[in-house]
């Protein structure tokens, strides 16, 4: 891999950017109002005098030259749709809370990539015209040294549409900026959130606050090999407006900063794949993308979307051949298994084609293990809402049926749009048999990954740390006793055979993924102890039954049918009707048995010393006067079994 490029690098990733041979600064010409009279921006441009025209522009400045796009930009301004009415728009709140209206602003991918508009198949990515207050990145690649204090105040008041004066506080706050060899898009990232919120004394003291607050939260949520705190909020996100990743407590700062937007993609081959170094991320570590994908036109789509904060793994996420390998991994134990709060209740944002590309149907790719609906990953990156994004206007998503049963002219796009469809209802049955299914027809590049893809979507008490180097049966057990104890009970009474593994009572990871799963639910409580590994049950106990005519299988994979014996305490046999819905053998023979509080299911074990229980496999008793009548018997006791 080539080394990162210098900071000072005009050209990163797969941005080019024009630069000019002097200064060059825009007034507003009659081509650059809109029809309502107003000054129409291009982003790509320094626009301090256009914006206000009291701010006193920079003596010098790094950006591109307006190319003839730029014209036929603003003519595509006089029929965008306006924001300032939007009551979901950041203009709109930002009127509403300051009584301050932002101008609109163009950002053209012809600018921001030197693309042609018309050579982008993705509608979306090829030009945003709206109220945000969106910089170039031109303009958030140039240092703060080169602007100097007076530079940076200008195009901030003139981004934000204020007018603070430079007093001492505030050069103080812009030095710091300059001392710490930010260029502006860091500086404007980490100030937008708080330039009219608090007086300008009070900006450093609450940066810092935040910033404390945020180190203290991620100290503590990680005890040992635990996550304490599974809300962790995520440690960065990418600050859309300025296009910088920024850490989570620099938005945390404002008052009702929006909730991120996460981006779920499909992960192409690593053959299709190019590592971009790019100012986005401060070029910490290289960003894993197609090679024919554009960060910056992900961000025009995303900005089209009306987002202004997003996470994106590639990006926030600290990926490997960065400049600090032992830092990342440290950050994964608490980032990876959080991930899943991002996208808990947000609006997600889906490339089913690969990030950044354009949606895109054809043979294979619903099988491929590349395909997202395949992927370990994205079981817990549905959210609450989706939109599916590198959509185009002859793409799967314009397809029409051609009948009232959903089907479309070609299989495959019936396929994909019942894949799609299933997505919609995949947050409702959420039971952990039905997701640990899900996982079964799901692929990772890392074997452990597909245990760790689980961790939130089980709603864990606490979190297993992510160790990329795991074993399998190490990453499951610690998810197990991780998880709350009426979950846990699942595998006492739903899981039909014997643990292979050192517990008896639940399935190994293997078997787990290698064989089928049972539905419905089941009650009681498994207890764990962290200090002593034991695990116990406290319920219903039978210590002698016998079970019998379970002991032949079935060869049309029926229920089969038993029967229970017990004595009551009188002496007097009593005989059940038992079944099972699975297809182990229980050998004909006297057991111990632990009941749930309906006595309905029932999990067979022996008994060993120590009031242990070695689990062997469970049954049911489906008959509601069966169940009664054992219940009235009293030859059942509630009691506490060590599970083995």
């Amino acid at each position: 891999m080539d080394s990162p490029p210098s900071v000072a690098c005009v050209s990163d990733g797969n941005t080019n950017l024009i630069v000019p041979s002097e200064t060059v600064e825009e007034t507003p010409s009659r081509s650059d109002f809109s029809d309502d009279g107003e000054p129409v921006l291009e982003a790509t441009a320094d626009s301090s005098a256009t914006v206000r025209s009291e701010a006193p522009p920079a003596s010098s400045v790094v950006g591109p030259q307006i190319d003839p796009v730029d014209e036929e930009s603003n003519r595509h301004s006089d029929n965008a749709p306006d924001d300032i009415n939007d009551e979901k728009s950041f203009s709109y709140h930002y009127k509403k809370l300051w009584g301050i209206t932002l101008p609109k602003v163009t950002l053209s991918a012809f600018t921001e990539t030197g693309q042609a508009e018309s050579s982008i198949e993705v509608p979306k990515q090829r030009l945003y015209i709206g109220r945000s207050p969106v910089i170039s990145s031109s303009l958030a690649d140039t240092p703060c040294a080169t602007l100097g204090l007076e530079g940076v105040l200008d195009r901030l008041n003139a981004t934000l549409r204020t007018s603070h004066i430079l007093t001492a506080s505030l050069s103080s706050l812009l030095n710091e900026c300059i001392e710490k060899n930010n260029d502006f898009g860091t500086a404007y990232a980490c100030l937008r959130s708080v330039w009219n919120t608090h007086g300008k004394s009070d900006i450093q003291s609450e940066l810092r606050r935040c910033e404390e607050k945020d180190k203290e939260q991620r100290e503590k949520a990680l005890v040992g090999n635990r996550i304490i705190d599974p809300h962790l909020l995520p440690r960065r996100v990418w600050d859309l407006y300025s296009n910088r990743v920024v850490l989570w407590w620099i938005i945390d700062a404002s008052l009702g900063s929006a909730w991120p937007w996460p981006i779920s993609h499909a992960w192409v081959d690593e053959k299709d794949r190019m590592d971009v170094w790019t100012s986005i991320n401060g070029k910490e570590w290289p960003v894993p993308i197609p090679k024919d994908a554009s960060l910056e036109l992900i961000r025009i789509e995303m900005l089209n979307l009306g987002v202004q904060y997003t996470w994106l793994d590639v990006l926030c996420l600290r990926q490997k051949g960065g400049l600090w390998e032992d830092l990342r991994a440290e950050e994964w134990k608490l980032d990876v298994p959080t991930i899943g709060y991002v996208y808990k209740r947000a609006t997600v944002v889906i490339y089913l084609s690969g990030l950044g590309r354009p949606l895109s149907l054809k043979e294979g790719d619903l099988d491929s293990d590349r395909c997202w609906f395949r992927r370990a990953w994205t079981v817990q990156e549905v959210g609450w809402d989706r939109i599916i994004a590198g959509d185009t206007p002859d793409g799967p998503m314009h397809a029409r049926t051609i009948d009232k049963d959903v089907n479309y002219e070609m299989d495959l796009l019936t396929r994909f749009h019942k894949q799609l469809e299933s997505v919609r209802w995949s947050r409702l049955s959420r039971s952990l048999f039905s997701i640990l299914v899900e996982m079964q027809k799901r692929v990772s590049t890392n074997p452990v990954d597909k245990v760790a893809g689980l961790t939130f979507l089980l709603l864990l008490r606490t979190m297993p740390a992510y160790h990329e180097s795991e074993s399998l049966e190490d990453a499951w057990t610690a998810l197990v006793d991780a998880m709350y104890s009426q979950m846990r009970v699942y595998f006492l009474f739903g899981y039909p055979r014997a643990g292979l593994g050192c517990k008896k009572w639940r399935p190994t990871w293997m078997q787990i993924m290698t064989e089928p799963l049972p539905d419905g639910d089941y009650s009681g409580y498994v207890g764990h102890n962290d200090e002593t590994g034991e695990d116990w049950y406290e319920g219903c106990c039978i210590e002698k039954a016998l079970v019998q005519g379970l002991d032949v299988g079935s060869a049309e994979e029926h229920d089969q049918w038993g029967e229970l014996v017990v004595k009551d305490a009188n002496g007097i046999v009593h005989t059940f009707k038992i079944h099972v819905t699975h297809q182990c053998l229980i050998p004909e023979d006297v057991y111990t048995l632990l009941g749930d509080e309906w006595h309905r299911t029932w999990a067979v074990g022996r008994r060993l010393p120590g009031q242990r229980f070695e689990k062997v496999s469970v049954f049911s008793i489906g008959d509601r006067r069966e169940k009664e009548k054992l219940k009235n018997l009293n030859v059942s006791s509630k009691s506490c079994n060590v599970l083995v």
